[in-house]
């Protein structure tokens, strides 16, 4: 099979071709497991993570990719919900132990042995890829494969996001950052909380008149004051200096999500500027989301199919990944990027 290969951690800003084509051997799926051939593959920015050494790969080579739709080819005698011709996605969780006190009560996303599609074992830039039946979830028909893929990752962290942020019907949501998972939740916002403004923080202009084109009451920079201070706050950038703009936009007793695996760190030194009056008092809270458990993926899926929620996107071949990762560094984002491989 041909797949997109990262060999070593690098600076995207200085490496511009961090991935390498190349042919490797076809998967053969044991007995709990699936083959998949691979139609389309999300870009996400956490693959920026991993390629700069935020949440390293385990191991090298690896293939990265956590936002994968493909379609059964070959299964394993234990398999038993799943056929061959099935239409099935693969999120960021690939497997967790089943067995721990938060696997057991549907937390798999904080199970201690949590492995990560495309960190942890490989993921989706590639023709094929092995899963386990019980981590592969049935794509719903409305969806093209290529609108699918961005439901997986940016589609069911900002549906935990959003579900994190309690918020109820009427108060005010604020997004900061608008790629991806952003427009996603602005999308699900609109429809489950029908009285709720929402208030995006982006730093582009484009960013900001996309935002007011899917339907939010007001956009500005991430620095910018809104109209209000807002009640809840979801956090998608990869950065620390809107973390602190967002603390002072909250309500007394308000929520800031911060949906990231990791933080840039070349801003580290903002958090110094914390003052505890301005940011945290008046009891705002922080919550971090960590991954996404089987159920998030799940639910949204089917709320997606029901609303229905049709991501923006934009495809690239898989050979042009590269080309697809440097302008989701480079903040050149509409939407979401799919890799359209088979």
């Amino acid at each position: 099979m041909k797949a997109m290969v990262l060999n070593q951690v690098t600076d995207l800003t200085k490496n511009k071709n961090p991935l390498h084509l190349v042919k490797l051997p076809d998967p053969v799926p044991a007995e709990n497991e699936v083959l998949i051939r691979v139609s389309t593959c999300g870009v996400c920015h956490t693959e920026l993570d991993e390629i700069e050494g935020r949440t390293p790969p385990a191991f090298f080579p690896m293939i990265l990719g956590h936002q994968v739709v493909g379609r059964v080819v070959q299964k394993g005698r234990e398999v038993q919900s799943l056929q061959i011709g099935d239409r099935i996605g693969v999120p960021w969780i690939y497997s967790s132990c089943g067995s721990c006190e938060y696997c057991r009560r549907g937390d798999e996303n904080l199970c201690p042995e949590f492995k990560a599609t495309g960190r942890d074992a490989f993921g989706g830039y590639a023709e094929l890829m092995v899963v386990q039946e019980n981590f592969a979830h049935p794509i719903p028909q409305i969806f093209s494969d290529e609108e699918a893929a961005p439901l997986l990752c940016a589609g069911a962290i900002g549906y935990r996001s959003l579900r994190l942020t309690n918020l109820k019907n009427g108060q005010i949501l604020g997004l900061t950052g608008f790629g991806a998972s952003g427009h996603l939740v602005l999308k699900m916002a609109r429809h489950k909380y029908p009285d709720s403004p929402v208030f995006v923080f982006a730093r582009s202009k484009s960013e900001q008149q996309f935002a007011l084109e899917l339907g939010a009451n007001w956009s500005g920079d991430t620095a910018d004051r809104p109209p209000q201070k807002v009640h809840a706050i979801i956090d998608t950038t990869p950065a620390w200096r809107p973390v602190l703009a967002a603390l002072e936009h909250l309500k007394p007793g308000g929520r800031l999500v911060i949906n990231a695996i990791r933080k840039e760190d070349r801003d580290q030194q903002e958090l110094l500027n914390l003052d505890y009056p301005l940011h945290l008092w008046m009891e705002k809270e922080i919550k971090s989301v960590a991954n996404v458990a089987l159920v998030d993926v799940r639910e949204f899926l089917q709320l997606a199919a029901e609303i229905p929620i049709k991501p923006e996107y934009q495809t690239y071949p898989l050979q042009e990944a590269n080309r697809a990762l440097v302008e989701l560094k480079e903040r050149k984002i509409r939407g979401a990027k799919v890799l359209v491989i088979g």
